[in-house]
C-alpha cells in the first residue's frame, strides 16, 4: 500500500483545515450559549453566576485566555469577577487608574477592542502596565439590556491582535444573552437581599416592642414614654436602638430565671 493510499484525503488542505476550525468555533459558541440559557442563577450566589458567564465567554470567543465581568449597581460597590488571577490583576490596575477598555465600554455602551494595549493611546497608563504583564489584546463588551448598561465584560489574550472581526462578532452575539443572564442574577440577588433586610427589620421591631413592653410593665408608663426611655438609653450608651433593646430583653429574661430558679 502506498503512502498516498494511507493518507486521509485533504489532510493538509488549508481550506478543509479552515472549515474544521470554523466549525469548532461555531460549536463552542453554540455550547456556551446553550449552557448560558440553562444557567440556574437562582441556585448560585451572584458572584458565582457572574463568574460562570465569564467562563462561558472564554470558551465561546476564539483567542480568549481569560475574562472578567463587572456589574454596576447603584448605591453599592461594583461586583467584579474573573476567570483567572491575571485578569484580576489587570482589572485591579484598570479600576485603580480609572481608565481602561471596560470603563470605556460601560460608559459608551459600545464594543471596545485593542490588539496592542501597550501602544494604545486611549489608555496610555493602563496599556503600558498591562503590556508589561504580557497581555496585549482585549475585547470589552458592554452588557446592555432594555433597562440600560449593567456593566461590561473584558476578554483578554496574551498575543497581539488576538481578536479579529469574527471574534468581535461572536463576542457581541454572546453578550446579548449574557446581559440577560447577568440581569436575572442581579434581580434575584437584590430580591434575596431585600428579603433578608425585611426579615432583619421584623426581628428588630419585635425586640424593640418587647423592650418597650418590659418598661411599660415595670414603670406603668405609656408606650411612647417607654420608647423615649429606650431611645435615651441608646443615646447615652452610644449603642443602636436594637442593641439596647436586646440588652433590656436579655436582662429581663435573666431576672425571671433567677426568680424561678433561685441559687442556680
Amino acid at each position: 500500500m502506498t503512502s498516498d493510499e494511507t493518507d486521509s484525503p485533504g489532510h493538509d488542505d488549508p481550506e478543509i483545515r479552515s472549515q474544521a476550525t470554523e466549525f469548532s468555533i461555531e460549536e463552542d459558541l453554540r455550547t456556551s450559549l446553550a449552557r448560558l440559557s440553562r444557567l440556574a442563577t437562582g441556585r448560585l450566589a451572584l458572584e458565582e453566576s457572574l463568574t460562570t458567564v465569564a467562563e462561558l465567554a472564554v470558551r465561546a470567543i476564539p483567542g480568549a485566555d481569560g475574562a472578567g465581568l463587572t456589574l454596576i449597581e447603584e448605591n453599592r460597590a461594583d461586583t467584579i469577577v474573573s476567570t483567572a488571577p491575571f485578569v484580576t490583576e489587570i482589572d485591579d490596575i484598570q479600576y485603580g487608574l480609572g481608565q481602561g477598555p471596560c470603563i470605556s465600554a460601560a460608559a459608551t455602551g459600545k464594543t471596545v477592542t485593542s490588539g496592542s494595549l501597550g501602544g494604545d493611546d486611549r489608555w496610555t497608563r493602563f496599556g503600558a502596565r498591562v503590556a508589561r504583564l504580557g497581555v496585549h489584546s482585549v475585547l470589552s463588551l458592554p452588557l446592555v439590556t432594555p433597562d440600560g448598561v449593567l456593566g461590561a465584560m473584558n476578554v483578554y489574550a496574551h498575543p497581539k491582535h488576538a481578536f479579529d472581526e469574527n471574534a468581535a462578532r461572536i463576542g457581541e452575539l454572546f453578550s446579548v444573552p449574557a446581559a440577560i443572564a447577568v440581569q436575572n442574577a442581579q434581580v434575584l440577588s437584590q430580591t434575596k437581599r431585600l428579603a433578608a433586610q425585611m426579615q432583619n427589620a421584623l426581628v428588630t421591631r419585635a425586640v424593640v416592642d418587647r423592650a418597650v413592653g418590659i418598661f411599660m410593665s415595670r414603670s406603668g408608663i405609656t408606650e411612647d414614654e417607654a420608647l423615649n426611655r429606650l431611645r435615651t438609653l441608646s443615646q447615652n450608651e452610644h449603642q443602636k436602638l436594637p442593641e439596647v433593646a436586646q440588652h433590656v430583653v436579655d436582662e429581663a429574661v435573666r431576672r425571671a430565671r433567677a426568680r424561678h430558679h433561685p441559687g442556680s
